[in-house]
């Protein structure tokens, strides 16, 4: 979302406005309608992913808790929408600081009816509250079965506020810090899949083990919830990234190619190789990999070729797969994997988009090792990786100490073993 060079670099466009305005030259700038309509259907496509998070993850817990962990991700979608318009967009967005926002937009005061590029500000506002309401709950699927919705809650919000906001600004806006080295993440591999992955991990270290874990864990109790959550996040994910180009189009076009290419060849990727390992093809894992497929390709989809989505994505398909296998043979109760699939396949896709990255389809990115580029490059989208796990990790940390040592992290043996929809929320998902 590195918005084409043509979003908001604040002072040269007031300056230009100004100028044409006094000389009578030209009218202030006007929405593009092509551009807009676009924007817009990408905003509703990226809340669509949401509800799709909820169905996938939803769908592969037990079935006690299934309302509680479909929870985690709806109630984003009320609490952090206010919280986006309140603050987290002006955190993101406002001001001129190289690593975080300011106040300048709190409320939405003063942005009115201001166009910046061909779109208006209130709608990137919304295309970019998807982002943030979706990015935090994806770390709620490594926390399944086992914490408090009270505890979720405070940590989704000050998570939001504390991580997501500076990363985003860092990343995402014309004056952040690894804007400005000229990092490359088109859609989130660093502002939104490593930044919850590596939250995610943190929690799971403070929370433990499920009480069960690993002796009696059960498959996923509906694995159609899953199916059908995977095909939501598909579609959706087509908003997420070919909507970071903020317009209607070529740039666009490359990058909706790009994620549908990066889903098929690591749901395939994925597939072959667990048929190779293990004998069989699941339904779960060729999900799994269309997912990771999904987060690989998300920052590099408006840089690389199709061939280059392609090559990238299929060997990591292949990569999480191993990974993924991997956490199981550690024990590690990371629930529904998603340091797995959101960790190691933004991780991925940061850095190989350093090699595969080309100026013939996006002049704003850079020529990667395998287009001439220099190890510069990589040096820099290293340095985003870094950043954002370093940054994750201690506003996870201190956010989740403060709240285990108040209200505490983890419901109850009993709670736990009744069920988190009924020791939650009072209500179950099935009747006996």
């Amino acid at each position: 979302m590195q918005r084409n060079g043509r979003w908001r670099s604040v002072l040269a466009f007031a300056f230009a406005t100004a100028f044409a305005s006094a000389a009578g030259a030209e009218e202030a700038p006007k929405a593009d309608t092509g551009d807009t309509a676009w924007m817009l259907a990408s905003s509703a496509l990226v809340l669509f992913m949401t509800p799709g998070l909820a169905f996938f993850y939803g769908g592969m817990v037990r079935k006690k808790n299934v309302l509680a962990t479909m929870m985690h991700s709806y109630v984003a979608m009320g609490v952090l929408s206010l919280t986006w318009a309140i603050i987290g967009y002006s955190l993101a967005f406002g001001g001129a600081g190289k690593l975080w926002g300011s106040f300048e937009y709190l409320g939405l005061t003063g942005m009115g009816a201001s166009v910046s590029g061909t779109i208006p500000d209130l709608v990137f506002m919304i295309y970019q509250c998807m982002f943030f309401v979706i990015t935090p709950a994806l770390f709620s699927g490594a926390l399944a079965d086992r914490i408090k919705f009270s505890s979720y809650l405070i940590i989704l919000v000050g998570w939001a506020i504390f991580a997501y906001t500076p990363i985003c600004h860092m990343v995402w806006d014309s004056d952040g810090y690894l804007f400005g080295k000229g990092a490359m993440d088109f859609a989130g591999g660093t502002v939104v899949h490593i930044n919850a992955a590596v939250a995610a991990a943190v929690l799971v270290l403070l929370l433990g083990k499920r009480q069960d874990y690993p002796n009696n864990i059960t498959p996923p109790h509906n694995l159609p919830f899953a199916v059908l959550g995977t095909g939501m996040l598909w579609f959706g994910w087509f908003g997420f990234n070919a909507g970071s180009a903020l317009g209607a189009n070529a740039l666009a076009g490359y990058a909706f190619v790009n994620t549908n290419l990066g889903a098929a060849a690591a749901a395939s990727g994925w597939m072959f190789w667990e048929w190779m390992r293990r004998g069989k093809p699941t339904a779960l894992g060729f999900m799994s990999g269309a997912v990771a497929g999904l987060v690989i390709i998300t920052p590099a989809c408006g840089f690389v070729t199709p061939l280059g989505a392609i090559i990238m994505c299929w060997i990591g398909g292949i990569v999480c797969f191993e990974a993924v296998s991997l956490r199981a043979r550690m024990k590690v109760d990371d629930s529904l994997d998603v340091l797995g699939v959101h960790g190691v396949g933004g991780t991925l896709g940061a850095l190989l988009v350093a090699f595969f990255s080309t100026t013939g389809v996006n002049t704003l990115g850079k020529d990667g090792l395998f287009f001439g580029g220099g190890f510069d490059v990589l040096l820099v989208q290293l340095e985003g990786v870094v950043i954002t796990i370093v940054l994750s990790a201690v506003v996870t940390l201190v956010l989740a100490k403060l709240v285990d040592a108040t209200i505490g992290l983890r419901v109850s043996p009993e709670e736990e073993h009744d069920g988190l929809d009924l020791s939650q929320h009072g209500e179950v998902g099935y009747e006996a």
